[in-house]
């Protein structure tokens, strides 16, 4: 029914929430909200927005919002390792970043065959250390979310940087690679490609790669599930393998077999999301202009 919160096409959805969890608005006034990450040992999520060239952070103990750096070069997806480090995607800076533990910065990617990245968009952490990231084109196609420049790569493509920094680039048959995460058990890369936004005959869908044997590369790719509304954009998963991703009209939930089963209506279009707090049950989206937050029965990866 119009209004209404949640949108179940299916009982397994209908057993992934709580029907009295209402929607949170925790924060509101970016421009385009992106990259949410949260970090369970300080109890805080912190996330971007992107034209405004700032990282904002939410204290999860007394709800307060403050800045946590700006100007950032414009980033865009982040994520923490497993040593609960914060991994950032520049725009402006075109390149993967790592902030260590004693506040200082490593660039671990800024480059691949000696030409600059074009603009990394989203990351990834893989239990073996490496660090997977989607490269397409927003941050240099004009100077409204990072710098106009013109892209040197020859596509817009999936990296791999090793634990010893080797980059690899492990995906190549994509319009514009955005939003990435990794099954449970690490057989399997899902990627979204929002390449609609460039290439209007190409259908807004999250692909799936088969990992190989060493962990290191990926086999041929195929179409998993496609988009009914806008755009595919951040997505994760939870421990039973659904996919909760975004859309032009809230987030959309789908089983491991690729069945859309339900629904979380917004008023705004969803660019990312991120699985959080103490339970890892509560999700928490960024929603163009605002950060929002609901309780799920479900938990993250």
């Amino acid at each position: 029914m119009p209004g209404e919160l949640y949108d179940i096409r299916d009982d397994r959805f209908a057993k992934l929430i709580h029907r009295n969890a209402g929607m949170d608005t925790l924060w509101t006034g970016g421009r385009w909200t992106e990259g949410p990450a949260y970090f369970a040992a300080g109890r805080y999520l912190i996330w971007s927005d992107i034209p405004n060239d700032r990282i904002l952070r939410w204290d999860e103990m007394n709800g307060e919002v403050s800045t946590f750096e700006q100007p950032c070069r414009n980033h865009n997806g982040h994520t923490v390792d497993g040593q609960g480090r914060l991994i950032a995607c520049e725009h402006r800076g075109r390149c993967v970043s790592r902030y260590e533990i004693d506040g200082t910065k490593t660039i671990l990617a800024d480059s691949y065959d000696g030409k600059p990245l074009n603009s990394p968009n989203d990351v990834v952490v893989k239990s073996d250390g490496s660090v997977w990231f989607t490269d397409p084109s927003y941050g240099i196609d004009s100077d409204y979310e990072g710098d106009a420049a013109p892209m040197e790569q020859d596509g817009r493509h999936v990296y791999r940087i090793a634990p010893d920094g080797g980059i690899t680039r492990v995906i190549d048959d994509m319009k514009q690679p955005n939003g990435l995460a990794f099954s449970a058990d690490e057989t399997t890369l899902y990627v979204a490609d929002t390449g609609k936004t460039h290439f209007p005959d190409c259908e807004p869908k999250i692909r799936k790669y088969p990992v190989s044997a060493d962990g290191k590369s990926v086999g041929p790719g195929a179409d998993f599930i496609f988009c009914d509304t806008r755009l595919f954009d951040g997505f994760r998963l939870d421990t039973k393998g659904n996919i909760w991703s975004s859309a032009g009209d809230g987030i959309h939930c789908f089983a491991a077999d690729g069945t859309l089963i339900g629904k979380i209506r917004i008023d705004e279009v969803v660019s990312n999301l991120c699985f959080g707090g103490p339970k890892r049950n509560r999700l928490f989206i960024c929603a163009t202009t605002s950060l929002r937050a609901i309780y799920v029965n479900a938990r993250g990866l």
